[in-house]
């Protein structure tokens, strides 16, 4: 990187946005106006001179027509005035023709090649005897071998010139000057959004609290094609927040959740523990009730450990992915289901065009979320009352005959440690839909809970579409 880019990659570096925004801005309409004015100056330049040309060819034709038959000489006047007539000469092609009297308009080479014919006709600018300006116009004669020179005074010309340039300088001036405010302007207004959006941000760095939102133009919302790109921008933001928000509210909860769940089978484990220290005071039923209430506490703080392990799992890991045939893992899992809820019947119907429907995701884990859905139903079904599990091409579903689920409980029953009232007596920490579902969104599925017809609850487990 050459030095000169170093510099100016150093210098952003050091500026505000708005400060470039504002010298970008400026300098763009800047070099406009700049561009605008010398162009005009130019087109005025060129359009004064030419009307002093066309007046200078118009003499030189009138000269060759008054003048046919004169020799080499001075034919009209001194170039005093500032309007025609025009002073004028005939100059020969060899300067030993000329005239004993001196030519008042300066004869060049190029001239005496303008009479040959050896070169075209010609305008030039010269400086008069008195020090004004001249234009002259250098031009064949109605005579082989003979030039003519017609000359004007150039005063008025320069003079427009002069205050062209005056009036488009002030102009070209008055145009940066504005562009600049201009484009402070433009930067003040379309940054702030993005100033809000930067203290917000910094605020919340400085808080660490996400409630805080950027303040939006009024507006008719959700219409996103009626907002520029900076509001759009900020709504994003906000919406960001809002996500983060409920982000953190929900990991304090979880965290308020999981301590308050585990509080009292540890403060049970730490009651036993001290009571088993003194097993030389207990009888041997005491020493084997401890133990046993221990050994069941321990599996249960674990159990309760290994599912928020694995609620903080977000996704699979996409190296862990197979083609998972979900026919035999169902039947699996309901054979293990008899086998762990012996009281219970379960049921399983497979429809035949789901017999080799495969999906691609951890087998470990849907088996998980199979099993939490088995033991939930088995846990709340009475008795002798069959749970029914039925696999199609687009849906697993399993249904219970218990109470059923409350309407005010639907919403919840996916929540981290939610339990409806009729599940509170029940054993359990609440965790094991909340760990069904979010398997399922890791593999694209959809898990929701409905009331049964005719009473108990169905969950049923949308499968994604490319199945």
């Amino acid at each position: 990187m050459s030095a000169r880019r170093r510099l100016g990659a150093r210098w952003q570096r050091r500026r505000p946005l708005r400060t470039r925004l504002a010298l970008m801005a400026a300098a763009a309409v800047a070099l406009v106006a700049i561009g605008v004015c010398a162009a005009a100056f130019f087109v005025i330049r060129y359009k004064l001179y030419q009307q002093l040309d066309q007046n200078l060819a118009q003499s030189a034709g009138l000269i060759a027509q008054q003048h046919r038959i004169e020799g080499p000489g001075v034919v009209t006047g001194e170039c005093r005035f500032l309007g025609a007539p025009a002073c004028s000469q005939i100059v020969p092609e060899d300067s030993a023709d000329d005239p004993s009297k001196p030519y008042l308009l300066p004869v060049t080479q190029p001239t005496r090649r303008v009479a040959a014919g050896q070169q075209a006709p010609y305008y030039s600018n010269f400086t008069l005897p008195g020090g004004k300006p001249g234009r002259m116009y250098t031009t064949t004669f109605g005579k082989d071998g003979e030039a003519v020179q017609v000359a004007l005074r150039a005063d008025i010309a320069e003079r427009g010139v002069s205050q062209a340039a005056s009036l488009l300088a002030a102009v070209g001036g008055a145009g940066v000057l504005l562009s600049g405010l201009g484009g402070y302007w433009v930067s003040r207004t379309g940054l702030a959004p993005i100033t809000r959006l930067t203290a917000t941000a910094e605020r919340i760095a400085a808080t660490r609290d996400a409630r805080h939102r950027i303040e939006l133009p009024p507006g008719p919302p959700g219409r996103e094609g009626h907002q520029d790109e900076v509001t759009r921008l900020a709504a994003t933001f906000n919406t960001m927040l809002a996500e983060l928000e409920e982000s953190v509210a929900a990991r304090r909860r979880l965290v308020a959740d999981a301590s308050h769940e585990l509080r009292t089978p540890l403060t049970a484990l730490r009651t036993n523990a001290e009571l088993l220290a003194k097993a030389e005071r207990l009888t041997d039923a005491q020493r084997d009730r401890a133990s046993g209430a221990l050994g069941r506490q321990l599996r249960e703080v674990t159990g309760l450990v290994n599912d928020l392990i694995e609620l903080a799992r977000e996704e699979e890991p996409q190296p862990l992915l197979e083609e998972v045939r979900l026919a035999p893992l169902v039947a699996h899992g309901v054979d293990a289901a008899r086998g762990h809820w012996p009281a219970v019947p379960f049921g399983l119907q497979v429809a035949p065009e789901a017999a080799d429907l495969s999906v691609p995701g951890v087998p470990a884990r849907l088996s998980r979320l199979l099993t939490n859905l088995l033991d939930n139903a088995a846990k709340f079904s009475p008795p002798g009352a069959p749970v029914e599990v039925a696999l199609t091409p687009t849906s697993l579903t399993v249904r219970d005959h218990g109470p059923g689920i409350a309407e005010e409980d639907l919403p919840y029953v996916f929540d981290r440690f939610y339990r409806a009232e009729k599940a509170r007596a029940l054993p359990g920490s609440g965790l094991g839909l909340a760990m069904a579902r979010q398997i399922a969104h890791a593999h694209g599925a959809e898990l929701t809970a409905e009331r049964a017809p005719g009473g108990g609850a169905l969950f049923r487990l949308t499968l994604p579409a490319s199945s």
